[in-house]
């Protein structure tokens, strides 16, 4: 049991020198839960000590940006995860007191058939994903393929919604996720 305290340390003390625990303190224990419960696995298997803490930081930091996701409080750019609300110091010296300490969350039951090898898997592959969605759009600023990615694939429109969202015809808007996917599959087809 005394070195299941120490772990248990040990992500407390990785969790709390995260840099987006500050303004967060609220959420602690939703950081920690989610934690603990993704390294579960490995944290017993995992012998070697520097190997071990560099593995809990990126559980942890994945971990937060999740919950901090889920709850609303951060969204992904380009640039990286940012606050979904800026406030002015004006505006937020008026708000009352709010706190998120009646938020509940609910997680769903982790997929125990997902071992480390297959989450890296999926993370690598959505991250070619991305980054070649990022280059066609970089390439290409005047066909908006960000944009009809973000539309598309996380917001879930339609063509006919987007179109009208992008002041472009349907069949251009099919046209170009057709030519996203094709850039995607040329991505792919390097790995």
């Amino acid at each position: 049991m005394e070195l299941e305290q120490e772990k248990i340390d040990l992500i407390k003390k990785i969790i709390l020198s995260d840099k987006k625990y500050p303004d967060n303190e609220d959420l602690f224990e939703d950081f920690f839960n989610e934690t603990y419960k993704r390294s579960f696995l490995i944290i017993n298997t995992v012998k070697n000590e520097v190997s071990l803490q560099t593995y809990l930081k990126k559980i942890a930091t994945t971990s937060i940006i999740n919950v901090l996701k889920d709850i609303g409080r951060v969204r992904r750019t380009r640039e990286g995860f940012v606050a979904t609300e800026e406030k002015f110091i004006e505006e937020v010296a008026l708000l009352p007191n709010t706190k998120y300490s009646n938020v509940h969350i609910n997680y769903d039951l982790v997929d125990l058939s997902d071992g480390p090898e297959e989450v890296v898997i999926k993370k690598e592959t959505l991250q070619t994903l991305i980054d070649a969605v990022a280059i066609a759009h970089t390439n290409n600023p005047a066909k908006q393929y960000m944009q009809l990615y973000q539309l598309r694939y996380v917001k879930g429109l339609k063509q006919k919604q987007i179109a009208q969202e992008l002041n472009l015809s349907q069949s251009e808007v099919s046209k170009r996720l057709l030519e996203l996917v094709e850039e995607v599959k040329k991505a792919f087809n390097k790995i």
